[in-house]
């Protein structure tokens, strides 16, 4: 059975306003759409002027499927952020298919031209309310405890992990204190150079592709005990994080509790847009642990079976469900918090 992992992060807050008017509307258009997409898939083509054949009616009902799980979310959900953020990346697909319609020479151009004009203008109000839903939950939702070690904010997302590991403390502390190992095990993280002392470079991948570079400082080493950090002025990502290594209960290893503080690029935006994908930091911070275990314990990582090989794959590997980790809560040990 797999060393459990623990993780949390901030809440995301209350829930919104039911009944949302724009909201609403826009669940009532998914389901408008989607209905004639799953039944009458070649009519709808046929109606936007796209070819009506096996590969053209496939795509509409798949589509109207998402159309109408975008419809059940918003319109049954109090908080239908995520759900209205889902139709602005349900459009961008949607303008891809019909412009691929266009290259494969429609049957009727000027019907699909038009339908591209009416997405486009759905996608503008859909990026509207959806950055209007956000800016609301960001303003209702008070901040999580985000202080770094100098008692300075260090960004609005806040994440707890930790894992056990079977090595000796002072080799687990000696693996994770030499930076240059962190993309081994860090999905996001694409190399960190030491520049110093006390300080290293680090180039990581950001939602939608995004590449950001930040300067890195040590600001607390015990060894085989605790390693803490912090970005410098002028950092993408601003961030810090805390890492202690205990010893594990009835002697299996090393206890690692790992605590970081960052602020999303693009804000309250960035990070709606993050958990959307998949890459809200108490996920990140799941995953990396996992992928470190299995470094230090195997020498690799472990990919899921039928996985292609590569970067993508460490990426998209997932484990078992985690089971709570009963240990000793952050913040017990010396060093900063």
């Amino acid at each position: 059975m797999a060393d459990p992992v623990q993780a949390s992060s901030s809440p995301s807050g209350p829930p919104g306003r039911p009944g949302d008017n724009v909201s609403r509307a826009l669940g009532l258009f998914s389901a408008a759409l989607g209905v004639p997409q799953v039944v009458a898939p070649g009519r709808v083509a046929r109606l936007i002027g796209l070819k009506d054949d096996g590969r053209t009616r496939f795509w509409m009902r798949a589509v109207g499927v998402r159309e109408l799980a975008a419809a059940t979310g918003i319109l049954t959900r109090r908080r239908p952020t995520g759900w209205v953020w889902s139709r602005v990346a349900g459009d961008t697909m949607d303008l891809a298919l019909l412009r691929a319609g266009l290259g494969r020479k429609a049957v009727r151009p000027t019907r699909t031209v038009i339908a591209t004009g009416a997405v486009l203008g759905v996608t503008a109000a859909d990026a509207a309310e959806s950055v209007r839903l956000t800016r609301r939950e960001a303003v209702q939702t008070p901040s999580a405890s985000t202080a770094s070690q100098d008692g300075k904010a260090a960004g609005p997302m806040h994440a707890r992990a930790a894992i056990t590991v079977r090595r000796p403390r002072k080799e687990v502390y000696a693996f994770w204190h030499d930076f240059e190992n962190m993309p081994q095990f860090m999905a996001h993280v694409e190399s960190v150079q030491i520049t110093g002392i006390r300080r290293s470079h680090w180039v990581a991948t950001a939602p939608a592709g995004r590449r950001v570079e930040w300067d890195a400082e040590m600001t607390a080493d015990e060894e085989a005990k605790l390693i803490a950090w912090r970005s410098l002025e002028g950092a993408d990502v601003e961030n810090s994080g805390t890492v202690r290594f205990l010893k594990a209960p009835g002697d299996q290893g090393t206890e690692i509790q790992l605590e970081l503080h960052y602020a999303m690029p693009g804000g309250a935006l960035g990070a709606a847009v993050a958990k959307l994908f998949g890459e809200e930091p108490s996920q990140q911070v799941r995953d990396d642990l996992r992928r470190f275990k299995q470094v230090m314990e195997t020498g690799e990582v472990v990919l899921s079976d039928g996985s292609p090989e590569g970067t993508l794959a460490i990426r998209l590997a997932r484990q078992r469900p985690a089971h709570p980790l009963e240990s000793e809560p952050i913040g017990t040990k010396g060093g900063p918090s």
